[in-house]
C-alpha cells in the first residue's frame, strides 16, 4: 500500500552498529531485503568525507581531532550534540569505514533498497570560527546533562554565506565518493532549543539546509526525524513546526514522524502541513533489554495515519535506537507495512511461535499468546526505557511498576520450560527461553528490592539480611550464568568486537573503554548513567551486581550504626565503583559457557513462585 518501509535510527549506527564489521552489515542488509525494507541510512565513513572538508577549508588536524567523538558516540556528534568526547578518531578508522560504506551502499543498490546519505545540517568544529573568524556563528546550550567541555556546538547562521560553500562542499565529496539516490538525512535541533522562536528565523533555517543539499543535487530530498517536535513541544507550537516545513518546498522534504505508535505528530499539525510523512514505531530506547510492546497500538496505528483527512503519510519504519531485542515486535511491523487492514493478533502470534521454531506447539503457542497480551501489549503514552530496578543505581526511591501482569511472564516461563524438550533443538527457542528467564529474573529483582526497602524502613536487620543475600549472593550470580550461556547476551562479544576493529593496542583500550562507556556511565560522570543499560553475562555480575552488594551492606551498616542511609554519599561511592567497572581491563569470554535450557530450569525450580 505504501511507497517506503524504512529502517533505522540515527542512535542505532552507535548503540547497535559501531563496531561492526562487513560480515554482520550483510546479515543485516540480507534481513533488510527479506524483510522488504526498501529505504534506509547508509551513514558509515563519512567522519572521512568532513575530515576532507574541514582540511580544505583550512582546518588542522588538531582542531578536527577535538571535534570528533569516539566510536560508540558518533551518532551524537553528528546531531550536534557532542563534540571530542571519547574521541580522537585514529587514521585507520576512517579507512575501515570507508571501505565499509562502500560495501554498504553497493549491496543495498544491488537488493534495490533507496540509500539515505546525510548532509550538512548546521553544526560545525571551533576551528571554523579561527579560519573564518567573521563567520556568524552561535554557541548552542549544553546537551543533556553534559556541559560545554563536551557540548555547546557551533551553529552557523542560516544566512551565512559559509552554510552554503559547507553544505554543498561535503555532498559533493560524498556524492562523488558514493554516487546518490537524492535522498539526504540532516537534524539541525534534535534535542536542542533553536536560537530563536521566530517562525520567519526557522523557515530560513530549513531553506538554507535544504538549498546547501540542492547546491550539490538539483533533485535531492530532504528526509528528517520528526523526533523534535514531541521531544520539545512547548518550543514547537504549530507555527514553529509549520515554518519549519514550508521552508522546504511541499514533496522535496519527508518527514519521519519518529514515535508515532505512542506520541504521533501527524494528528496536531495537519499531515505535516502537506509534507510527506513515514508512520515510525521507535519502541526501543538505549539498545535495552525488555520485554516490551504496544502491538495494539502498532496494529490500528499506521491505519488510522492512512485514513487521516489530507493524509500525507507515504510509509511505514522501524526506527529503534539499538536492535537485537524483542524481535517479534519487528517482525510484527514489517509484516504490517504490507497490510491494508490490522492483524488478528492472537492467531499472527500462534502461527508466528510455529515459524520461529520450525514445528507448531501448544506449550509455546500458549506462552506467547500471554505475552502478547501483557508485557507486549502496553497501552497509553509508553515509554520503553528499561527502569527495572536490576538495570538502575540504586536507592530507596526506585520504581518497580509494570505495566502488564508479572504472573503473565512468569506462565509463559513455565509453559517455554514444558516445551524444551520438543524444542531445544531450535536456536531461536533457546534465544526465546533465554530472554523469557531474564524478564522473570528481572521482574524478581524488583520483587527482592522490595523486600529489602521495607525490611530497611521497618527496621527488621534479619529480613534485610535475607532478602540482600539472596538478591547479591544468589539470585544476580544466577541470572549471570543464564546470560553467559547465550552468545547474544555477551558482554565479551560487544567488548571484543570493538577491540576487533583496532589496528593496535592503543586504538583497542581506546575502543574498548569506549564500549564500556556507552553500557554504563554515558559520559564522564555518569550523565546518561545507564541510559544504554543492557543485561550481559558479565555485565550484570561485574557492574549491577556490584552496586547492589554496595547498597545492601549501606543500608546493613545504617540499621548497625543508627546513621540514617545517605544517598548523595552512596552516590559517590556507587560512582567509584562503576567508574572502576570501565577502566578494570578484565577480558570477558565472547563464547558462551554452559546449558541455557538446564540453567533455566533450575532458576525455574528455586524461584518459580
Amino acid at each position: 500500500p505504501a511507497r517506503y518501509r524504512y529502517y533505522q535510527n540515527a542512535c542505532t549506527q552507535s548503540y547497535s552498529y559501531a563496531w561492526w564489521d562487513w560480515a554482520r552489515w550483510e546479515r543485516e542488509i540480507d534481513w533488510m531485503a527479506l524483510s522488504g525494507i526498501n529505504l534506509a541510512p547508509a551513514f558509515a565513513g563519512q567522519e572521512a568525507a568532513w575530515q576532507r572538508v574541514y582540511r580544505s577549508l583550512g582546518l588542522n588536524q588538531s582542531e578536527i581531532d577535538a571535534y570528533f567523538t569516539g566510536p560508540a558516540f558518533l551518532a551524537w556528534n553528528r546531531m550536534g550534540n557532542l563534540h571530542g568526547w571519547a574521541g580522537p578518531l585514529p587514521p585507520a578508522w576512517h579507512i575501515k569505514q570507508l571501505y565499509l560504506q562502500y560495501r554498504i551502499v553497493e549491496r543495498m543498490r544491488s537488493l534495490g533498497m533507496i540509500t539515505v546519505l546525510p548532509a550538512f545540517a548546521g553544526h560545525v568544529p571551533q576551528g571554523i570560527l579561527r579560519v573564518f573568524p567573521h563567520v556568524n556563528a552561535t554557541r548552542l546550550g549544553g546537551w543533556s546533562h553534559f556541559d560545554c567541555t563536551y557540548s555547546c556546538t557551533y551553529l552557523l547562521d542560516p544566512e551565512d554565506p559559509m552554510f552554503q560553500v559547507i553544505g554543498t562542499l561535503f555532498l559533493k565529496e560524498l556524492t562523488k565518493e558514493f554516487g546518490t539516490d537524492h535522498i539526504y538525512s540532516a537534524d539541525t535541533f534534535n534535542e536542542m532549543t533553536p536560537l530563536s522562536s521566530d517562525p520567519a528565523y526557522l523557515s530560513r533555517v530549513s531553506s538554507a539546509v535544504f538549498r546547501s543539499m540542492t547546491g550539490a543535487d538539483p533533485e535531492a530530498l530532504w528526509l528528517m526525524q520528526g523526533w523534535l517536535f514531541q521531544h520539545q513541544p512547548d518550543f514547537w507550537q504549530p507555527a514553529q513546526v509549520r515554518a519549519l516545513l514550508r521552508g522546504v518546498p511541499l514533496g522535496r522534504m519527508i518527514v519521519l514522524d519518529l514515535f508515532a505508535e505512542s506520541k504521533p505528530v501527524y494528528q496536531w499539525t495537519e499531515s505535516f502541513y502537506g509534507q510527506p510523512f513515514i508512520w515510525c514505531m521507535l519502541h526501543n530506547f538505549g539498545g535495552n533489554h525488555g520485554l516490551f510492546g504496544t502491538v495494539e497500538a502498532i496494529n490500528h496505528g499506521p491505519f488510522a495515519a492512512w485514513r487521516f483527512p489530507n493524509s500525507t503519510m507515504v510509509g511505514t519504519g522501524l526506527v529503534p535506537e539499538g536492535i537485537e531485542q524483542n524481535d517479534v515486535v519487528y517482525e510484527l511491523m514489517n509484516e504490517l507495512g504490507w497490510r491494508r487492514e490490522p492483524l488478528d493478533l492472537s492467531s499472527w502470534v500462534t502461527r508466528y511461535a510455529e515459524r520461529r521454531y520450525g514445528a507448531a506447539n501448544a506449550a509455546a503457542a500458549t506462552a506467547w499468546r500471554l505475552l502478547f497480551r501483557s508485557a507486549y501489549n502496553c497501552t497509553g503514552v509508553c515509554v520503553n526505557h528499561n527502569r527495572s530496578p536490576l538495570v538502575r543505581r540504586p536507592s530507596l526511591r526506585m520504581d518497580t511498576e509494570l505495566w502488564y501482569d508479572a504472573g503473565d511472564v512468569y506462565e509463559a516461563w513455565r509453559l517455554l520450560l514444558s516445551a524444551g524438550a520438543a524444542l531445544g533443538a531450535s536456536s531461536t527457542f533457546r534465544y526465546d527461553l533465554a530472554d523469557v528467564t531474564r524478564q522473570a529474573a528481572q521482574q524478581l529483582v524488583g520483587e527482592y528490592y522490595v523486600s529489602i526497602r521495607c525490611a530497611f524502613q521497618s527496621h527488621a536487620l534479619p529480613e534485610l539480611l535475607a532478602a540482600g543475600g539472596v538478591l547479591v549472593y544468589d539470585l544476580l550470580p544466577e541470572l549471570d550464568a543464564l546470560l553467559s550461556s547465550h552468545r547474544l547476551f555477551l558482554l565479551g562479544r560487544w567488548l571484543e568486537s570493538a577491540r576487533a576493529v583496532a589496528t593496535s593496542d592503543r586504538e583497542a583500550e581506546q575502543y574498548e573503554l569506549n564500549a564500556r562507556n556507552q553500557l554504563t556511565l554515558w559520559g564522564p560522570s555518569g550523565n546518561i548513567l545507564d541510559y544504554a543499560n543492557k543485561q550481559l553475562g558479565g555485565l550484570v555480575l561485574d557492574y549491577y551486581g556490584v552496586r547492589w552488594s554496595l547498597f545492601v551492606s549501606a543500608l546493613v551498616e545504617s540499621l548497625n550504626s543508627g546513621i540514617p542511609f545517605h544517598q548523595e554519599q552512596f552516590n559517590q561511592a556507587v560512582f567509584q565503583v562503576e567508574r572502576g567497572f570501565v577502566y578494570n581491563k578484565k577480558r570477558y569470554p565472547a563464547v558462551p559457557v554452559g546449558d541455557t535450557l538446564e540453567i533455566s530450569k533450575k532458576l525455574f525450580l528455586k524461584y518459580y513462585p
